[in-house]
């Protein structure tokens, strides 16, 4: 195991920049979120921490990358900016993510909700759930563990993944009959296994969706402290990542939104202790609510970590 750690006028530099145009553009940000954007660069933070590689198979390891600090962001000809024109996140459900109607459509609905939070200032759509098929997306079984994976890009990721023993011969997705089938044959896909609704499951599938749309709106890979943002290879690895984005990243995402800091963080406490957050929810389908609570109890420590960053905005002085 090692520590990435970089200096303090390395980090203050790749939050804030030497070009007096982005430095002019953070002196005019609230006290409070200066206060705690400073953080990335004070040694003793107890908000903000560094990467740590637990071995050889880390993604910072196995995918060298350069590193894309605020500047670079910023000058970023293709990144994606939200207008007034273009301002909605779309969810497409693909499949069933549970074993009924009603807890697979609360399960979406909470992913919303926590999407609303994290991306706050804009709206986040349902798309009606479509069959794997319909997408016509390739798939195979995999050769070594026997687990169906579907080949997609960027903003479509699978549940099945995050169950808790995914990478163990009791996987119960595994397929039993290794056969080869035609890429049109979708029939492996019918009651095919999907795990249980749990707090963690939740927890890691909210970390995956809003880490691939950070990459939508031009966020790379983090490689400055212990982020969101961060590559992962594998299962123990993406636990590792915490929920927030570190500085560096939060400043790329306030650029491409325009939100305030204190106010997206009171959102997702908001979203933690809420059990029915959508009030276009009709009244039948937040009585479902109440019979399946969101199992937050994985988000309870990461609350608290919210709670100290809107305390350090909040002082002004």
């Amino acid at each position: 195991m090692h520590v990435v750690q970089h200096s303090e006028q390395t980090l203050k530099t790749a939050l804030i920049s030497k070009n007096p145009v982005l430095v002019s553009q953070y002196e005019k940000l609230d006290a409070g979120e200066r206060h705690l954007m400073n953080e990335a660069f004070q040694p003793a933070s107890d908000l903000f921490k560094p990467i740590t590689v637990q071995s050889q198979s880390d993604w910072i390891i196995t995918h060298p990358e350069v590193p894309q600090d605020f500047e670079q962001f910023f000058s970023d000809a293709y990144r994606k900016t939200p207008t007034p024109e273009k301002h909605t996140i779309y969810i497409q459900s693909i499949g069933s993510l549970a074993n009924t109607r009603v807890i697979s459509e609360e399960y979406i609905k909470w992913l919303k909700g926590y999407c609303e939070a994290f991306f706050y200032g804009l709206t986040v759509k349902l798309l009606e759930p479509v069959s794997v098929s319909a997408t016509r997306c390739s798939f195979r079984v995999n050769d070594h563990t026997q687990n169906l994976q579907i080949h997609a890009g960027v903003g479509i990721f699978s549940f099945a993944r995050y169950c808790r023993d995914f990478y163990s011969s009791h996987y119960k997705g595994k397929v039993k009959k290794p056969k080869r089938v035609s890429s049109s044959d979708y029939s492996i896909f019918n009651n095919y296994y999907v795990p249980e609704i749990t707090s963690v499951l939740l927890l890691r599938s909210c970390k995956t969706l809003t880490h691939e749309i950070g990459h939508i709106f031009g966020l790379r890979h983090c490689q400055w402290l212990a982020c969101l943002m961060q590559g992962s290879n594998h299962l123990e690895e993406a636990d590792r990542r915490p929920l927030n984005y570190c500085p560096i990243c939060l400043r790329k995402l306030q650029c491409a939104l325009g939100f305030s800091i204190v106010e997206r963080y009171k959102a997702l406490v908001r979203w933690i202790d809420e059990d029915c957050t959508d009030t276009s929810v009709s009244k039948p389908s937040c009585e479902s609510a109440v019979s399946t609570p969101k199992p937050v109890e994985a988000f309870k420590e990461w609350r608290e970590w919210v709670i100290k960053c809107i305390a350090v905005l909040q002082n002004k002085e």
